[in-house]
């Protein structure tokens, strides 16, 4: 990890990032800050360039099968993103007949289907970690075909976050952040229609996750587990919501840590590329977006102006 390459970008929190496929975007990277901004980044990071604006707040992002950017928005919902005109074109914003309240994450199958998080019933972006200290276990992982009519398939996740599928789409994979596990929902064979865990007790929080070129499963550990969040998700109810309410500068802060781990099918963990981010000169902390491209690891942070990458 000594290679870290730290690449700022004009936008304060560059969340999620993904690699461009076969065409005029091949190997840019594309981002979404705070600001409404869709950021694409050459593979070199010499230029950046904002190529859209989704006047919400971007979270995930995936490459569709047309070419376009598949953005799930916090605040606007599911939408689809053109590269070249900066044209935003709104998918959903509800589930059901109610809106969203915390669009997260996607990842989309070759057939087009597209599985995605709504982090929250109860609380939007701006209240995250009231949803994640109260652990209202609300989170959903929903499912959208060519009818563009999104169907909830599990519920009751612990803040759900990343999505990922595997690369023979057997299963969909889901980060539950606040119980620090990778869900998984068999698609395919015997175990179709069923559960389990690819990934319990990880060692921190997990954001978004993601399938790598090399077929892994990515998983972002925004922060190390916290012996004191640990104790409060298991208080009374009352006492969870208490703390929610202490001024934010007396409540318990992510430790400054840049980490990554990459699993196989089977639970394995492969990489663990783990840096602390107090290290002399540190400038990034808190991954919350994870993308192994061709040997490249790139990285986003819900709070740094920059996402970074570092070579296996």
């Amino acid at each position: 990890m000594s290679d870290l390459t730290v690449i700022p970008v004009p936008g304060p929190g560059a969340e999620d990032v993904v690699v461009g496929g076969p065409g005029a975007d091949e190997g840019a990277v594309f981002t979404g800050t705070e600001d409404g901004s869709i950021f694409r980044v050459s593979h070199d990071g010499r230029r950046i360039d904002r190529v859209a604006h989704t006047g919400g707040r971007p979270l995930g992002i995936e490459i569709d099968l047309d070419g376009r950017l598949l953005v799930c928005d916090a605040h606007r919902g599911v939408l689809r993103v053109d590269t070249r005109s900066g044209a935003v074109e709104a998918v959903t914003d509800r589930i059901g007949r109610a809106p969203m309240m915390f669009c997260n994450n996607a990842a989309i199958a070759t057939d087009g289907t597209v599985w995605f998080t709504d982090s929250s019933t109860r609380f939007g972006i701006e209240q995250w970690k009231d949803d994640f200290v109260q652990d209202t276990r609300t989170g959903r992982l929903a499912r959208m075909g060519s009818d563009g009519v999104p169907e909830v398939v599990l519920d009751g996740l612990a803040f759900a976050n990343g999505v990922a599928l595997a690369a023979d789409e057997s299963y969909v994979a889901v980060a539950e952040t606040g119980a620090r596990t990778v869900v998984r929902w068999w698609l395919t064979g015997p175990r179709a229609g069923t559960r389990d865990l690819l990934v319990g007790d990880l060692p921190g929080y997990p954001d978004n996750i993601a399938r790598g070129s090399d077929g892994l499963v990515w998983v972002s550990i925004a922060s190390p587990t916290d012996p004191v969040v640990e104790r409060l998700q298991r208080a009374p109810v009352p006492v969870r919501k208490a703390v929610t309410k202490i001024p934010e500068r007396l409540q318990p802060k992510p430790k400054r840590t840049v980490r990554v781990q990459a699993y196989d099918d089977a639970g394995s963990l492969v990489h663990d590329l783990d840096l602390p981010g107090d290290r002399p000169g540190a400038s990034y902390h808190m991954v919350t977006g994870v993308r192994e491209h061709d040997g490249r690891v790139w990285m986003g942070s819900l709070h740094e102006p920059a996402i970074a990458v570092v070579s296996l």
